[in-house]
């Protein structure tokens, strides 16, 4: 591979991984805002309710990371099959 594909590769690596840990940072601050709010407008004595953005935004934050830190070697994987696959018909 030409060092400038290699160059553009990387990058675009990178660009993917500072996009997701800012996504994260977000994801952490917040959510740590709602647990505080949760926390000093009733804490214990009101319904945890800081869980569902928790929950609904950590599935988007899984999706995300997969993405850019597993995805790239499944299709990989995934091409290599189907390349196996066409050279046999």
């Amino acid at each position: 591979m030409p060092e400038d594909d290699l160059q553009r590769k990387a990058r675009k690596r990178a660009e993917d991984k500072l996009g997701f840990f800012i996504h994260f940072t977000a994801y952490a601050m917040v959510n740590l805002m709602f647990f505080v709010t949760w926390w000093f407008t009733g804490g214990l004595a009101v319904f945890p309710w800081f869980l569902f953005p928790l929950l609904g935004w950590g599935i988007g934050i899984a999706f995300h990371a997969f993405s850019v830190f597993g995805g790239e070697a499944l299709v990989e994987k995934m091409a290599a099959k189907e390349l196996r696959r066409l050279r046999k018909a």
